[in-house]
């Protein structure tokens, strides 16, 4: 599910509107979205969200109608092989399973959704995709449950302890359970969907560059910080209007904070007392992308000096400098999308070439399915 969506569907649902969900649960092959993506339709035709991009889109209203006339919750199988999908426009290439409900009964449990996303909180949202119960769902945070998925007290504990384990990386997932609620079992499939927190993005550097940067590093999913010591620099209202803007210098400010690997510090300044500092402290930190604005002079310039600093070879490894994919990027802007890409492509593991010239499945698979 889209974060937005419970957001939306609990707006439609106090409005007093009737609400299908078509929650994309499953994916083999290639496909456009990730397991999450959702689809709402209300009672009177309107939609929100996506989960293929628009290849079957037009087929889900049709189910999602069926469901609000009274028609009993499905999961639906589009693929490029079945014929459905060829009517529809299914191109990908792979197969997609939507599972599509009425959403009205839970309105508690996307409410504690709702507000985990809005307290950056990670929570995990389970529905029952199978049977009697089959649209039943359960809200797991890192201390609670709300909800129940109406079968069994063990198929509840169960699903909120494989949950919280799928929570810390943010994946989503099919599982599957016996119909007493076991672990070993293939009776009743459940979908997990987790929300990890945002990840963190740390640029160093209140210039053109980290002013362009911020508002498309915002939309790919990271929560975004401009420091800089000079406050002159920091307050100008574009650096505000995108990220959390904090007047300090570079190594004070990170040795107040936890990074992990899906987090990343990005060093803009064009300074050798912001620029090593910066460095040292991301290097201390676990941060999973490090990367610096600058000429190859410059960074073979600052390498020597980081070195006399006592920092070692392998540590020198995890600096990305000149950070960015070469797309021969000169604007501030093409600069933001030339290093977002490099970041995108080590978070999938990929080298970052033309896909034209590339082998092996377009979109890198992050779920798991039980």
């Amino acid at each position: 599910m889209l974060t937005g969506s419970q957001h939306v569907a609990l707006r439609w649902l106090n409005d007093g509107r009737r609400v299908a969900a078509a929650t994309l649960v499953e994916t083999v092959g290639s496909a456009p979205l990730d397991p999450g993506a959702e689809m709402l339709v209300d009672d009177a035709g309107r939609i929100e969200g996506s989960v293929t991009g628009g290849c079957v889109e037009g087929a889900l209203v049709a189910e999602a109608q069926e469901v609000l006339a009274g028609g009993a919750p499905r999961v639906a199988t589009y693929g490029i092989s079945d014929s459905q999908a060829a009517d529809v426009g299914l191109m990908c290439g792979g197969t997609v399973r939507v599972f599509i409900h009425e959403v009205t009964p839970h309105q508690d449990v996307l409410q504690v959704v709702a507000d985990a996303l809005d307290a950056d909180r990670p929570v995990a949202l389970a529905t029952v995709l199978d049977g009697a119960s089959a649209g039943a769902k359960l809200a797991v945070t890192a201390d609670a449950e709300a909800g129940s998925l109406g079968v069994t007290d063990l198929l509840d504990s169960g699903v909120a302890r494989e949950a919280r384990g799928y929570v810390d990386e943010g994946l989503s997932a099919v599982r599957r359970y016996s119909a007493a609620g076991e672990v070993m079992g293939d009776d009743l499939r459940v979908a997990i969907q987790a929300f990890a927190t945002p990840p963190s993005m740390v640029v160093f550097g209140a210039i053109d560059f980290s002013a362009a940067l911020a508002p498309l590093a915002r939309q790919i999913g990271y929560r975004v910080t401009i420091v800089d010591a000079r406050e002159s620099f920091a307050r100008s209202p574009r650096f505000s209007a995108h990220a959390e803007v904090v007047v300090d210098w570079p190594d004070r400010h990170l040795a107040g904070r936890e990074l992990g690997p899906r987090d990343a510090v990005l060093v803009f300044t064009h300074d050798p007392k912001f620029d090593e500092p910066a460095l040292l402290a991301a290097l201390a930190s676990d941060a999973g992308y490090i990367g610096a604005l600058g000429s190859r002079r410059t960074h073979a310039e600052r390498t020597e000096r980081l070195r006399a600093a006592g920092v070692t070879e392998e540590e020198l490894a995890r600096i990305n400098s000149p950070c960015g994919l070469d797309v021969g990027a000169r604007t501030p802007a093409e600069t933001a999308i030339a290093v977002l890409g490099e970041i995108l492509a080590g978070r999938a593991g990929r080298a970052g070439g033309r896909l034209a010239e590339a082998q092996g499945p377009i979109h890198p698979r992050r779920a798991e399915v039980g």
